[in-house]
């Protein structure tokens, strides 16, 4: 293992990963990932899964499960996780949640409602999102209700190729509304400073681990943690070499971190 990488780590207390293109790529599990976590736990050095993905905790709690994580549920740090902590601190106000059914579960103690809400929020509604979809949403906007979005995510990637991600549709109803967006999710800094808050690390203490170089890596380094790319994901040089985003670790996996424990790049 380079001694360069090692002496990265060397004051890496806690670490943040991604779930897509870091633990799980198309489903399947990365190799070395489960193994990766089991040496943390083993450790007791604290980690937390951040992910973009538009789905309820308990949800991602169970599917990690089912491919075999030892990830407990509250080292589950979403975007819709955050966006309950931003709201409850701003005491509950009325929301209009445009996202798919289950990430609704974890927004159940707000009221919803269509009519002028404080707040309207968009997460990923897949295939059934609809012109009249976009359409209440603008009004709502222009009428006041503060504009809302799980992240800002540009594309992931699946067997069949690229799929674009919500992103297209928060900065389409931002250019045609004039308002901008508040992210909750990655790289949104209030994402990465609440997910700090639940671990109880300072940012040069954590290293975040994630395939995508602008919401993982620069949104990281830009919180003052250490950017790690993964090479396992959906992380194409054509693509993103326009970024001009230097990570200051590149790994071929999570699997590369199980090494860099074992040479003491890490203290507990």
């Amino acid at each position: 293992m380079d001694e360069k990488i090692i002496s990265a780590f060397k004051h890496i207390k806690g670490f943040f990963f991604d779930l897509d293109g870091v633990l799980v790529q198309n489903d399947a599990v990365i190799p070395g990932a489960i193994q990766t976590l089991r040496l943390l736990e083993e450790r007791r050095i604290p980690y937390r899964v951040l992910t973009n993905r538009s789905s309820s905790r308990d949800t991602l709690h169970a599917y990690l499960a089912d491919k075999g994580f030892p990830v407990r549920r509250e080292e589950i740090f979403s975007a819709p996780q955050a966006a309950v902590h931003f709201l409850r601190r701003r005491k509950c106000p009325s929301c209009c949640l445009m996202m798919k059914e289950d990430p609704r579960r974890d927004f159940g103690e707000f009221q919803e409602t269509e009519d002028r809400p404080d707040y309207v929020i968009i997460g990923d509604m897949g295939e059934t999102l609809a012109f009249s979809d976009l359409n209440k949403v603008f009004n709502m906007i222009m009428n006041g209700s503060q504009f809302m979005a799980l992240h800002k995510g540009r594309y992931w990637k699946e067997e069949i190729g690229f799929c674009m991600d919500i992103g297209v549709v928060v900065a389409g109803l931002e250019y045609i509304s004039g308002r901008r967006a508040l992210i909750m999710g990655k790289p949104s800094q209030d994402f990465f400073s609440m997910a700090l808050e639940d671990i109880g690390l300072e940012p040069r203490q954590v290293a975040m681990l994630g395939d995508d170089i602008l919401c993982d890596v620069a949104g990281a380094q830009e919180s003052g943690l250490l950017g790690v790319l993964c090479l396992s994901g959906k992380y194409s040089e054509t693509h993103d070499n326009h970024l001009n985003i230097q990570p200051d670790v590149i790994l071929q996996s999570i699997a590369d971190l199980s090494q860099i424990l074992q040479y003491g790049g890490q203290t507990p």
